[in-house]
C-alpha cells in the first residue's frame, strides 16, 4: 500500500437528521446554546438544514439540524439520526485519489461544494465487489480544510 498523501485532521462535522427541526433546535439551540449560523435547502438532496458551530475558530465544529423536504423521497436524511459525519481533510483531491484507489468506495457525485461552502465528497457507507471498503454503515463526509485550519492543526500537533 502506498504511503497515505493526506491526513485526516480532525471533525469538521456532524449531521443529525430528524422529522423537525424544530424538535432538533429545542436540544442544540436552546438547551446546548449552539448559534445557527446559516441555513441550506436543496432539493436535489432533499434536506433543509440549520448550520450551527459549536467552539470557534479553525477548531469549530459545524452540527447540521436536518429534515426531509419531502419525507418520502429519497436521500431520507431523516431515518438515520446521527445521519453523517464530517472530517477534515488536508488535501481532499489526494485523499480521493488515494482511498479510491485501495478500495475505498464513494458516494455519487464526485468532489463538490457543500452545504458550508467547502468542497466535499461521500464515502458510501457500504463497500461492494469493485470497492470493498465502505464505512460501515456510516456516511462519512470529507471537507477540504482551508488553509487557517490545516494550519492550525499543524501547529496543535507541534509540526
Amino acid at each position: 500500500m502506498n504511503p497515505r498523501p493526506f491526513k485526516v485532521l480532525g471533525i469538521q462535522q456532524i449531521a443529525i437528521g430528524g422529522s423537525s427541526k424544530e424538535k432538533l433546535r429545542t436540544l442544540w439551540v436552546e438547551k446546548f446554546g449552539l448559534e445557527i449560523t446559516s441555513t441550506f435547502v436543496s432539493e436535489r438532496e432533499n434536506v433543509d438544514e440549520d448550520i450551527c458551530a459549536m467552539g470557534s475558530g479553525p477548531f469549530k465544529v459545524e452540527v447540521d439540524l436536518m429534515q426531509p423536504l419531502d419525507p418520502e423521497k429519497k436521500p431520507a436524511v431523516h431515518t438515520t439520526p446521527l445521519n453523517h459525519v464530517g472530517l477534515w481533510i488536508d488535501d481532499l483531491p489526494k485523499a480521493v485519489e488515494w482511498l479510491s484507489a485501495n478500495g475505498v468506495r464513494f458516494a455519487p457525485g464526485g468532489i463538490r461544494k457543500g452545504a458550508a461552502g467547502f468542497d466535499i465528497t461521500f464515502l458510501h457507507p457500504k463497500g461492494n465487489e469493485e470497492f470493498p471498503i465502505g464505512g460501515e454503515g456510516v456516511l462519512i463526509e470529507l471537507v477540504q480544510a482551508p488553509p487557517e485550519v490545516v494550519s492550525a492543526f499543524a501547529r496543535l500537533a507541534g509540526q
